[in-house]
């Protein structure tokens, strides 16, 4: 009895397709694709391994014995009856989205410091209008929470700009990327951020992590930093950002990701003054590299499955990452 392979991934093209149905039916698989976890989830239930997206397709599938996630976030694969088999392994993407990321988090940013969500207003409203105060990366003390794949690919390109200093911050005080100045742990976060201008934030999502900006530390923040948050929604708390942006004690905010997605429309973040939203865009599969690095990754670990040897990318499910 052939063992079965459930992709749901609608961006493959065919050729990576038949990569996959070339590698996994000489060693006994049937190969299924869905174009949705609707379609797909009856066939979850007697699957060996599966590439998807989303804790419905793990809770139908109660004989997995492996599941590559397509993103790099696995908050979702976490909850309480998220996986139907406790002895389930879980790979995901992490090293695929850096880059596109960080090109964002690079955009996002200079928005905010040059002031190009309020120019826009006036060139849709044809005003010729210009002189509002405007800052640069050049100069400027920028702390990344997390320095990781994410967080190293944010520093590389944050360094081009010639920063006074770039510090990252992470629960070891380690790094191996050559582009922060300095890395101090977690608990000392409190002694950097005084002195930050710009503020990014590439956190995992775990329970160590929620609110980790809180109220408290806004405060600590300097009138003239501004905050980009492309890691996970829950990380900062955003009614604490949305006072201090009404209040003016901060300079702006760019925010990606939120703790409840979609963001509902009568939520009061969407009028918060010097806030830059974006609908969860900088990620996903939108760019050709990140599909093929995506891709990638995964047919390294199929291969690997296939030949009985230890994978790459196994989630530590206590950890959270």
């Amino acid at each position: 009895m052939m063992k079965k392979l459930v992709i749901v991934n609608p961006k493959l093209i065919e050729q990576m397709r038949e990569q996959i149905v070339a590698l996994a039916e000489p060693e006994g698989f049937e190969v299924a694709f869905y174009e949705s976890n609707a379609d797909a989830l009856p066939a979850m239930e007697d699957a060996q391994a599966a590439y998807g997206m989303g804790a419905d397709l793990t809770r139908a599938g109660k004989n997995l014995e492996w599941f590559h996630s397509i993103t790099d976030g696995i908050d979702a694969y976490l909850q309480e009856g998220a996986i139907a088999n406790p002895e389930m392994i879980l790979t995901n993407a992490r090293g695929a989205f850096g880059v596109t990321l960080a090109e964002h988090t690079i955009m996002v940013t200079l928005e905010i410091l040059r002031r190009h969500p309020e120019y826009a207003k006036y060139v849709a409203r044809k005003e010729w209008k210009n002189g509002l105060p405007q800052r640069g990366i050049k100069n400027s003390i920028v702390t990344i929470l997390g320095t990781g794949d994410l967080g190293s690919e944010i520093a590389k390109r944050i360094a081009a700009f010639d920063p006074q200093e770039i510090i990252g911050v992470n629960r070891s005080g380690k790094t191996d990327c050559r582009f922060f100045d300095r890395v101090v742990k977690q608990n000392k976060v409190d002694e950097v951020l005084g002195q930050t201008d710009i503020l990014i934030m590439c956190l995992p999502g775990t329970p160590e992590t929620c609110h980790f900006i809180d109220a408290r530390r806004i405060a600590l923040l300097p009138g003239h930093a501004a905050v980009v948050n492309v890691g996970r929604g829950n990380a900062i708390d955003t009614r604490a950002l949305a006072d201090a942006l009404r209040e003016g004690k901060l300079w702006a905010a760019a925010l990606d990701v939120f703790e409840k997605e979609p963001l509902d429309p009568e939520d009061p973040l969407w009028d918060c003054p010097d806030l830059l939203i974006t609908p969860h865009i900088a990620g996903f599969l939108t760019l050709d590299y990140t599909l093929e690095k995506n891709f990638e990754i995964f047919l390294g670990n199929l291969k690997n499955y296939l030949d009985g040897k230890p994978l790459n990318q196994v989630i530590d499910r206590n950890r959270g990452y």
